[in-house]
């Protein structure tokens, strides 16, 4: 059993490398007993985009970071509140439920509870999210094909 644990399995690394490129996963991890095997891609989209969008705000104005920062901490307050519905996957965010289609929702629209109020297209699965309540859409907070993170604010329904 300590030969087991002490020596790398390749041909089990191998297929979970070979699932990774069937499925179009980007990481997968098992575990057995004491042992922890994860294996990943690197993705660079996601590499690349908090870089790209960190690096002009550093660049454009240095000593002005205080503001944004100051400024982003009042516009979150409103978007944690108890009406704000939450995403509940991670995914991207469609307004419509087609390209050039009429959104969902608009801000001011009346909705009821089950609504749809935007799609989260998640592992290739367009999930439609409901309103959880009745209620008027006080603010969108996401951008049509936007990613997005669990529990991350979507829409203010009051």
């Amino acid at each position: 059993m300590s030969e087991k644990k002490s020596g790398i399995d390749k041909v089990l690394i191998r297929d979970l490398a070979n699932i990774l490129n069937d499925t179009d996963l980007s990481e997968i991890e098992i575990e057995q007993d004491d042992m922890r095997i994860r294996v990943s891609r690197s993705a660079p989209q996601y590499i690349q985009a908090p870089v790209m969008s960190a690096a002009p705000a550093i660049a454009a104005a240095p000593a002005a970071v205080a503001a944004p920062a100051a400024a982003a901490a009042p516009a979150a307050s409103p978007r944690d509140n108890k009406n704000a519905v939450p995403a509940p996957m991670v995914g991207t965010v469609y307004l419509s439920p087609a390209p050039g289609a009429r959104p969902f929702i608009e801000v001011g629209a009346t909705v009821k509870e089950g609504q749809t109020l935007l799609i989260i297209e998640a592992m290739k699965t367009m999930n439609q999210i409901p309103s959880p309540r009745s209620g008027v859409v006080k603010e969108i907070i996401v951008n049509d094909a936007q990613p997005v993170e669990y529990g991350e604010a979507l829409v203010i329904v009051e």
